[in-house]
Order: C-alpha cells, then sequence, then structure tokens
C-alpha cells in the first residue's frame, strides 16, 4: 500500500510539472504536436528512471562508502548528461524521425531540472532501491500524463478562433494554470 500511495501521490498530487513547476521548459516547447509530446515523454520516463536508478547505486555504492556524500551534485550531473547522451545516440540510430521531431528538446533532457530533481529527491527521502524506481516511474509518467494533455489541448486551440493577442504561449500559460488548478482536486486522494 505503502508503493501505491507513493506512486499516485508522485503521479497526480505531487506532479513535477503542475505542482512544483520543474520541468517548463520542456512542457511549453514540445507540446505544440501531440506525436512530439509523446515522444519527448517516452524519453523522459527512460531518462528519468535509467538515471534515477543509476544515481542510487553511484550514491549508495560508491559516495557513500567513499564518504564522498557531498560531490553527489556535480557526479549525478556526470551521469544524467551521459546518459542522456546514450538515449539520444539511440534515438537518432532507431528513430530518426522522432529524433528530428524533437529537435533541440532531446538534448535538452540533460538540462530537464525534472531528472536531476528525481534523482536528488530519491536520496533527499532515503528511498530504498524499488522505492526509487517506483518514484521514478510515477514522476516521469505524470511528466508524460501532463505533457500529452496539454499537447492535446494545444493542438485543439491551434485550430480555435483564439484572440490574437492571445495567440501562442499566453493562451499556453493560461491553460497550464487552470490544468494545476484542476489537479490540485487530487490532493485528497491518498
Amino acid at each position: 500500500m505503502n508503493l501505491l500511495t507513493l506512486f499516485l501521490s508522485a503521479l497526480l498530487i505531487n506532479n513535477v510539472i503542475l505542482s512544483k513547476f520543474i520541468g517548463m521548459c520542456p512542457f511549453m516547447g514540445v507540446s505544440t504536436k501531440l506525436s512530439s509530446a509523446i515522444g519527448m515523454g517516452v524519453a523522459v520516463i527512460f531518462v528519468i528512471f535509467g538515471a534515477s536508478v543509476l544515481s542510487w547505486a553511484l550514491y549508495y555504492y560508491a559516495l557513500v562508502p567513499l564518504g564522498l556524500e557531498y560531490m553527489k551534485l556535480i557526479c549525478f550531473i556526470l551521469l544524467i548528461a551521459a546518459f542522456v547522451q546514450f538515449v539520444e545516440m539511440f534515438i537518432k540510430k532507431n528513430s530518426p524521425a522522432l529524433y528530428k521531431s524533437l529537435g533541440i528538446y532531446l538534448p535538452l533532457i540533460t538540462t530537464n531540472c525534472a531528472v536531476l530533481y528525481v534523482a536528488l529527491d530519491n536520496i533527499t527521502q532515503k528511498y530504498n532501491l524499488i522505492e526509487t524506481m517506483v518514484n521514478s516511474i510515477a514522476v516521469s509518467a505524470g511528466f508524460m500524463l501532463v505533457l500529452v494533455i496539454f499537447a492535446t489541448i494545444r493542438e485543439r486551440l491551434a485550430a480555435s478562433d483564439v484572440p490574437e493577442a492571445w495567440k501562442g504561449n499566453p493562451i499556453a500559460f493560461v491553460v497550464a494554470a487552470i490544468m494545476a488548478i484542476a489537479f490540485s482536486a487530487f490532493a485528497g486522494l491518498v
């Protein structure tokens, strides 16, 4: 039951985008097309999960035994950068269309603060490996859920009659605020 609570909390209640406002750059940048949002969401799930598990192992099996816990930020940044480079090369080779549609946002996953946030939060919360895995999947799935919902809304807005002053990012920020309010209704769930 504890893992289910952790999962629902990270997925809906403490959504990394709508409650913590972390990861806003890809949220606003890749959400104009549903296909790009899905591709970015899958890449973020893979990167957050992989980087979190690797960071957890690095922290508990290398940094703690050597007394280098204070180096976690630098080590996690380097680990995430290397991991994202691996994912980028994999997508470029196996799905050139997805690689082209993600454009500059794929290498920017390296600087997506949500990836580093999850890795650091797992250590700060003192999660074990299973809890780290559940939290990482839930946070990244929540990221993808919100990204896909937002992309769907933005595609509909692009085809709608929106006043000129509200076109583009202004209406997108209004929709994001309404989504944050809507997701706050999940607060009593767990």
